[in-house]
């Protein structure tokens, strides 16, 4: 049975959600890494078959059906809002509300220009892991979704420190310090990071 063990800055998942674990063989935090890895995988697959719009990437329906595409195979509840409140994000009845004014706020953004692309990016992001919509993958998810939405503006995806982003990295501090410095509504380092 699947015991979790939690890296720096990953949110525990309640005992209903690991009971969402679809695979009943993985026993260890590096075999469900690998399994989510290759489900993530397979989404990209899915990715590449199509163009995404914008407009269709800022839905909530596209959101969440991200989401089940990337953990379809390992989470029974992937593509649901969390229904528990976690040691981060907004309150679990307030994720649609905070979801729907970015969404918005995003589609003014571009629409208006109001900052360089890759900041209207960077704050999405950084507002979609804030929420924090899901019980566990957001910041997978969040990073994925932001690539999207950079190709459809026609950019390309960020580098996200060109290392990677599980366990106890060098490139997972800089990341959480510059979502930390961002929460400040200073985007410097997160500007800085994505593009490393």
């Amino acid at each position: 049975m699947y015991k979790p063990i939690y890296s720096v800055g990953a949110t525990p998942l309640d005992p209903d959600e690991v009971e969402g674990l679809i695979p009943d063989h993985i026993e260890t935090q590096m075999e469900l890494n690998s399994w989510e890895q290759a489900n993530i995988n397979d989404a990209e697959l899915w990715l590449r078959k199509h163009n995404f719009t914008t407009s269709k990437i800022l839905t909530i329906e596209f959101i969440t059906q991200l989401h089940r595409k990337m953990f379809d195979k390992t989470w029974r509840w992937s593509g649901q809002f969390r229904k528990s409140n976690k040691n981060i994000g907004v309150d679990k009845f307030q994720i649609n509300e905070n979801l729907k004014l970015l969404l918005d706020d995003t589609t003014y953004h571009i629409e208006h220009q109001t900052y360089p692309i890759d900041e209207i990016a960077v704050r999405f992001h950084h507002r979609l892991v804030t929420i924090h919509l899901f019980a566990n993958g957001n910041g997978r998810h969040a990073r994925l979704i932001t690539d999207l939405l950079l190709v459809a503006e026609n950019q390309e995806r960020f580098s996200w420190g060109s290392q990677n982003l599980y366990g106890q990295t060098d490139a997972r501090t800089k990341y959480l310090n510059a979502l930390r410095l961002a929460d400040k509504h200073n985007y410097t380092l997160l500007l800085q990071f994505v593009r490393s």
